[in-house]
């Protein structure tokens, strides 16, 4: 069903206009808490028990796990009439985006068109009467009222910050998955990994399936697993407890051992219970995302019963590729776009880096980089020092952009070739002015620093 069932309304609000109204109509921009959300929803009758629905929280990893179950999904049959030759249709709810505020809800990976989000801005104004909501709890909102109107199989759930007092935890999902925990936001979920990880362990319920993909996972992550399902009684607590997946005791990742001349090989393998059997997936090929994603996204898989071979699994790993992560473009010379913007990020970022630089013979590595000031902007750029030859730092347009005497105090530390400019746009045209064939210029830092950039690409 295409995205543009509601019906058009007589308002005269664009979505622009839309947009900008809602960024003013609410006291701070984030402000979690489900009480207000809460309220709205109950009298919206907002209901997504249609669908099968899948939550995704975590650090890192959300939205390229969310593509790959979304490119996964869309390839199988539909169950609800093996007959037909249709597949299922799948929806998928992310944030923040890169060009378009469109790009938030998809419907089969198209956009919702914005007289779908109009209407349902409409509807709420209509019906949260004295109650303030922020930007993010408006548009989720208007996410599941569209997506009550479209009534998909499968709906994906990108959690927006945290998980227990994020707008999307009104919604019990049928599988809580938690991609990565790292330090990021501290000022709202905590200064630590453990802390953070209960955060996001927040979107767990009880007797629901759980899957766990860091390979580190704080132990209060685990906890809060177990935690949930303690109120349901002994004889079907154990089955409860069968049904936390977690990476490095359920299923893990293993390398492939491979011919110099044969690309890079790895292995999934998934243990046996009571329930299940082993599965084993050897000779996939290497993602165009990080394969600990393609991991997560494939023990959700193999929960919702989808068949897993290699052939298909392989399919699905050459079909995802998503914007703005470790995203290639050639012009003047190679550009990766990458939307990393925490210290787990920055590490991902240098190992594919020094694999790369490694790979095409890089002549030099010319980063250009953005940040928002309450990032951790040292721990960030730190691991990059070795693969990095030249810094292009500028500031972002946005009231939460990091100075460019904060950045260059961060980098001062362990490079002096640091460059300035005045923006973004700027800093990246007096590279490609400089760069040779065999260089490549890196673009990371932000969703808005990649945004600026990308947009002159495409």
């Amino acid at each position: 069903m295409s995205a543009d069932v509601i019906s058009h309304s007589q308002d005269c609000k664009n979505l622009n206009e839309w947009l900008s109204y809602l960024e003013t109509i609410h006291s701070s921009e984030i402000d979690l808490g489900l009480a207000r959300i809460g309220i709205v929803a109950k009298r919206l009758a907002i209901d997504l028990s249609f669908a099968k629905v899948i939550t995704v929280a975590g650090t890192n990893g959300k939205g390229t796990t969310c593509a790959f179950l979304e490119n996964a999904l869309m390839s199988e049959p539909a169950v609800k009439d093996a007959l037909s030759n249709s597949h299922l249709s799948v929806a998928v709810y992310s944030s923040p985006h890169i060009e378009r505020f469109n790009e938030r809800l998809r419907i089969n990976k198209e956009d919702v068109v914005d007289q779908a989000f109009i209407d349902a801005f409409e509807l709420i104004e209509q019906t949260r009467a004295e109650i303030s909501l922020s930007y993010y709890e408006y548009t989720t909102l208007a996410a599941l009222i569209i997506l009550m109107k479209i009534k998909p199989d499968f709906i994906i759930l990108e959690v927006g910050l945290g998980g227990r007092l994020d707008a999307t935890n009104i919604i019990d999902a049928d599988i809580a998955v938690i991609t990565t925990i790292d330090i990021d936001h501290q000022a709202f979920l905590g200064d630590t990994r453990e802390k953070i990880g209960f955060e996001k362990a927040g979107i767990m319920r009880a007797n629901q399936d759980i899957v766990i993909g860091d390979v580190n996972c704080p132990q209060s992550v685990i906890n809060h697993a177990i935690n949930v399902n303690d109120c349901i009684a002994d004889t079907n607590r154990a089955a409860a407890l069968e049904k936390i997946q977690l990476r490095n005791r359920d299923f893990i990742v293993a390398e492939q051992t491979n011919d110099a001349s044969e690309q890079p090989r790895w292995q999934w393998q998934y243990s046996a219970n009571s329930s299940n059997q082993a599965l084993s997936l050897n000779s996939l090929i290497e993602p165009h995302i990080p394969r600990d994603n393609v991991a997560t996204a494939l023990m959700v898989l193999q929960r919702l019963g989808i068949e897993l071979t290699e052939n298909k699994v392989n399919h699905y790993i050459s079909q995802t590729k998503v914007a703005g992560r470790t995203e290639m473009f050639t012009r003047q010379c190679d550009i990766m776009l990458d939307v990393g913007h925490n210290p787990h990020a920055g590490r991902y970022l240098a190992k594919q880096l020094t694999s790369l630089k490694i790979q095409k013979n890089y002549t030099k590595v010319i980063a250009i980089t953005a940040m928002l000031v309450d990032k951790d902007i040292a721990n960030t750029l730190a691991p990059l020092a070795e693969v990095i030859d030249q810094w292009y730092i500028a500031p972002l347009d946005v009231s939460r952009a990091a100075t460019i005497e904060l950045m260059q105090e961060s980098l001062s530390g362990f490079t002096n070739s640091i460059n300035c400019f005045d923006n973004v746009t700027q800093a990246f045209k007096i590279a490609n002015q400089e760069v040779k064939p065999t260089d490549l210029i890196l673009v990371f830092g932000s969703f808005y620093t990649v945004a600026e950039i990308r947009k002159q690409l495409i």
